[in-house]
């Protein structure tokens, strides 16, 4: 990276506007809270409200973060779906915790889940690849994902053999494609504040099922 561009990015910065949240307006239940952020997104227009950072870690603890979309919540957890033999499925099976980030940079928020995961049933799996398009259930069977390919043709050939072999009829659930679902343990909300003196909301799941809340410093 050239020194010209370090200096400009070292001068990048937003200065939030100064409106900030209060512990106890927020709702008791972050799912519920969640919902009305997530809620606010949509409205605000902003790209892809339910993109998310989904960060797992490998066998040797060393972490490794994708963009993902999440494709539901209520009180059981956040559920997104993957090709199970990829890099994200594979360490989410051997090592079944997972941090998740929204960012809504239209309205200076960020939320941060963390959590264990598990795979969701074979019907809420099959329940939402039918709603997915027919290319991109052709996809889930076509592509290797996180493997190395040749090159684009093996993919696009991968892809027309799958077409063919489902040419007239419906294209089954892959084997090795479906949900998972984080249930969360601790949720943050974060509001940009003036002078980077931010709120984050922090709650934490106890034994008994109820949340504590608790302000953090920025």
């Amino acid at each position: 990276m050239s020194e010209s561009l370090s200096a400009q990015l070292r001068l990048l910065r937003r200065e939030h506007a100064d409106s900030g949240i209060d512990i106890a307006d927020l709702a008791d239940d972050p799912i519920e809270q969640f919902g009305l952020w997530m809620q606010a997104a949509v409205e605000a227009q902003a790209h892809l409200p339910n993109a998310m950072t989904v960060a797992t870690v490998d066998a040797d603890g060393r972490p490794s973060a994708r963009i993902t979309l999440l494709k539901g919540f209520d009180d059981d957890g956040f559920v997104f779906f993957s090709n199970f033999e990829s890099r994200k499925g594979l360490e989410l099976t051997k090592q079944p915790y997972a941090a998740l980030v929204f960012y809504w940079g239209e309205l200076g928020r960020q939320v941060r889940v963390e959590g264990s995961v598990e795979r969701t049933t074979e019907a809420e799996s099959l329940d939402y690849f039918r709603t997915r398009s027919r290319g991109s259930q052709i996809g889930a069977w076509a592509s290797p994902q996180s493997r190395v390919i040749a090159d684009r043709d093996e993919l696009e050939r991968l892809v027309t053999g799958v077409d063919e072999r489902f040419a007239g009829q419906d294209v089954a659930l892959p084997p090795h494609w479906g949900g998972f679902r984080l249930r969360p343990e601790m949720i943050e909300f974060w509001n940009g504040r003036a002078s980077r003196l931010h709120d984050r909301i922090r709650y934490t799941r106890q034994d008994d099922g109820t949340w504590r809340r608790e302000r953090l410093a920025p």
